[in-house]
């Protein structure tokens, strides 16, 4: 994907990828990555981000027992783990990260009131960090192209926080 990205992006074929595949938290695992290298002075200049997207994690097929058998189990890779391990379940469970998340808030007695006035909270604080001005300094724009005959999108700002208003 990095790969991909770098030279879709036009960037020149001697700029190498690296491509962080945590499912969720890729991009912010990617930026601190970054980050890191950036401290160490491995670099002068890096490039990060995510593409997250697990609405379109796949189907896969595990590994059949036996020569020749036709028995293959499929797995959903949406929101669970890609080939589950037999002793980990058995040991852990198996439950997928929104399950675990159900969980939590249940063991922790929150609401779903709670939780969305939580993430409400932190939106309206972005947005007054952001007024603010305390992010200045860390985004720049960046012209991305929009096909033939139009003109480059400009993009230089987060699209957070949501415009929309946040039903309860």
């Amino acid at each position: 994907m990095a790969r991909h990205g770098a030279l879709l992006a036009g960037l020149p074929i001697e700029v190498a990828g690296q491509t962080v595949n945590r499912l969720c938290g890729s991009g912010l695992a990617a930026m601190m990555d970054a980050a890191r290298a950036a401290r160490l002075g491995e670099g002068k200049l890096f490039l990060a981000g995510g593409v997250e997207s697990m609405s379109r994690a796949p189907y896969v097929l595990g590994k059949a027992d036996s020569p020749y058998a036709r028995n293959q189990p499929m797995y959903d890779t949406v929101i669970g783990s890609r080939f589950p391990n037999p002793w980990i379940a058995k040991e852990y469970g198996s439950h997928s990260m929104p399950e675990t998340a159900d969980n939590i808030a249940h063991d922790l007695n929150i609401g779903r009131d709670a939780s969305d006035a939580f993430a409400a909270r932190s939106q309206a604080r972005y947005a007054q960090a952001l007024a603010a001005g305390f992010y200045d300094g860390e985004m720049f724009g960046v012209e991305v192209p929009q096909g033939r005959k139009q003109p480059p999108l400009l993009v230089d700002k987060d699209e957070h926080p949501s415009p929309r208003k946040h039903r309860r």
